[in-house]
């Protein structure tokens, strides 16, 4: 995921390695990424064609490299996010990464990244009430699930709210361009 983060830092504008690696580390919880895992990536992509690297002055007087995405960088990194599995519906980290770049995805990929973490939530919601009823939980247990199935509701309002999210920005766009 590491490499998906730093090619999408790219998207807006070309940054300098080291914000790079700032700003992929905030994304990530951290304070910054390593060196030995940012330049590594950099030089890599740079060898594949997805992202182009630029020596520029410093205001210092020293050289810096400045670093873009080129439109196969972009190409290969909605690709990428467009692939979703049973195993990434799953995973929190791996939805919220992907509804954050909902811009650059087109409708039918969101719509099937929401239809798949929905289709998790609510397996993993009909577990945890076979469990419930399975299962002496006890107090603290029974307090656990709870909370796992009210956080699994809250879960898919929120697809339920993105869903209608993007109607909207749909009709608005349409009737943008009937004026």
């Amino acid at each position: 995921m590491n490499d998906l983060i730093i090619l999408a830092a790219l998207l807006e504008h070309p940054k300098h390695g080291y914000r790079l690696k700032r700003e992929a580390g905030l994304i990530l919880g951290q304070r910054d990424l390593h060196n030995n895992l940012v330049y590594p990536l950099l030089r890599r992509f740079v060898s594949e064609g997805l992202v182009t690297q630029k020596v520029v002055p410093g205001k210092r007087g020293q050289t810096r490299k400045l670093y873009a995405l080129t439109m196969q960088g972009r190409r290969t990194l909605i690709e990428r996010l467009s692939e979703y599995s049973e195993q990434d519906a799953q995973s929190s980290d791996a939805f919220l990464w992907r509804v954050g770049l909902f811009g650059v995805l087109s409708l039918d990929v969101r719509e099937r990244i929401l239809a798949a973490r929905e289709k998790a939530l609510r397996t993993k919601d009909e577990h945890l009430s076979a469990l419930q009823q399975a299962v002496k939980l006890g107090v603290y247990g029974g307090d656990i699930v709870d909370h796992l199935r009210e956080t699994i509701q809250t879960d898919l309002n929120w697809i339920r709210h993105l869903r209608q999210f993007q109607k909207k920005r749909i009709q608005k766009k349409q009737k943008g361009r009937l004026k």
